[in-house]
């Protein structure tokens, strides 16, 4: 029988609470920085192996697990852990979407020795399907691109469900986890269409690769990376909307395995999409962050919502370096108890630039004469942040792979993506 750690000998010992992080991917480096930023701890992550955006760094404790993906193998994982980990309260978080929904249905499960802040396991699954999440947009009367739910399984007539769309069309997965589990010659997380031949060849790869549920055809929005948008916000345990941060993506990834991942934000404000957000998430009862995916239609002069992701976004870390660390809410919330119900709504509106990329390789992309002031503007007052560099690194080896990660982002736009262009 293995013999209980030490007070002394546990992770993470001498913290007040101790960040448990499942994925050590990009937001779960980004949970880390965050929590040091805030309160000067370790966080300890968990994932099935040891990746670059988690590897040799100061902030974190890194521990192995067959997989996240496993709803059974995971508590047992989880409990077996909490013993070896030294402060009482734990603040457990997810970082991909599927992790967040196997988490939420077996929270019930671990609860007794885990704090774990995601809404209820029905409404994550039902949101998290984005033919739902466009019904509701629609009976909200939020605006959403015109969207064709196509059954692959099923496979109905392809010219009738086209005969709503207008070409060139995207095409993306509505059960990401079914997706994930099919492989195909061009699979992309984001597929789009030149006309009805494209669509009936992604239809067929899709099917011959064993794809049975439903895929999501939507009108495509004019215009390039730039047009895009980001909102976060947090709701409480009571319900209400207690903040929000909002960002327009200055440009995406264009590696086909990261297609669509912003590379660079800039933080602003838009009131209408806050609002929109608001009155979805109150209406539902959603519970703790969500993050949604947008774009400005020229067309139309408005933003129109894409989907709903249960959690921080992939990229949040544009929100702490902003001025508003995304794990306080958590912390006040969740590990201390404090009620939000008295706080006034945020919303976040300091300029700020966010880029994953050298600044000088995204400086060529900020073409928009709308957006570019802003961008010089914050450039040259210092208003920039790398989510990568950060000078409590200390281990040489993490170093070589941010030179390595900066140096590889030259060599795929110029391969992927040298020069901005719309999508029509």
């Amino acid at each position: 029988m293995p013999k209980t750690p030490s007070a002394a000998d546990r992770l993470l010992a001498g913290q007040e609470f101790a960040p448990v992080v499942l994925g050590g991917d990009r937001l779960g480096y980004s949970l880390a920085r965050s929590f040091d930023l805030g309160y000067g701890y370790r966080t300890l992550v968990v994932s099935t192996m040891l990746g670059g955006p988690v590897a040799h760094s100061s902030l974190i404790d890194h521990h192995i697990v067959p997989s996240l993906q496993d709803p059974e193998g995971l508590v047992t994982e989880l409990r077996a852990l909490a013993t070896g980990i030294g402060p009482e309260k734990k603040l457990l978080l997810a970082t991909t979407d599927h992790v967040v929904s196997v988490l939420a249905r077996i929270k019930h499960r671990l609860e007794d020795l885990y704090v774990i802040p995601y809404a209820e396991p029905e409404l994550i699954d039902r949101l998290s399907r984005k033919e739902n999440f466009a019904d509701l947009c629609a009976e909200l009367d939020i605006p959403h691109p015109q969207t064709v739910v196509y059954d692959v399984g099923e496979r109905p007539d392809l010219t009738q469900a086209m005969a709503a769309l207008t070409f060139p069309v995207i095409a993306k997965p509505s059960n990401a986890e079914a997706y994930a589990a099919v492989t195909f010659p061009g699979k992309k997380k984001v597929h789009s269409a030149a006309d009805a031949a494209e669509l009936r060849a992604l239809i067929d790869a899709l099917h011959g690769a064993g794809y049975r549920d439903k895929f999501i055809l939507q009108d495509v929005i004019p215009g390039d990376d730039q047009g895009m948008r980001l909102l976060t916000c947090y709701v409480d345990k009571q319900g209400q909307v207690k903040f929000a941060a909002y960002g327009r993506v200055l440009l995406e990834e264009h590696s086909p395995e990261t297609l669509g991942i912003p590379a660079a934000i800039l933080t602003g404000t838009d009131h209408e999409a806050v609002a929109h957000a608001t009155r979805l998430l109150e209406h539902v009862g959603w519970r703790g962050y969500a993050n949604f995916d947008m774009k400005f239609d020229p067309r139309t002069g408005r933003t129109v919502f894409f989907e709903l992701n249960p959690r921080l976004g992939g990229t949040s870390f544009y929100i702490t370096a902003a001025g508003f660390n995304t794990v306080q809410l958590y912390v006040d919330e969740w590990v201390r108890g404090q009620d939000l119900s008295d706080r006034p709504m945020l919303e976040a509106s300091h300029e700020h630039v966010f880029t994953a990329i050298p600044l000088r390789l995204l400086q060529r992309y900020v073409t928009d004469p709308a957006v570019r002031p802003s961008f010089d503007r914050a450039v040259k007052a210092g208003e920039v942040t790398n989510p990568w560099f950060y000078k409590a690194e200390r281990h040489p080896r993490r170093w070589a792979w941010i030179a390595a990660n900066q140096a590889n982002y030259v060599r795929k736009y110029r391969e992927h993506y040298p020069e901005p262009k719309a999508l029509v």
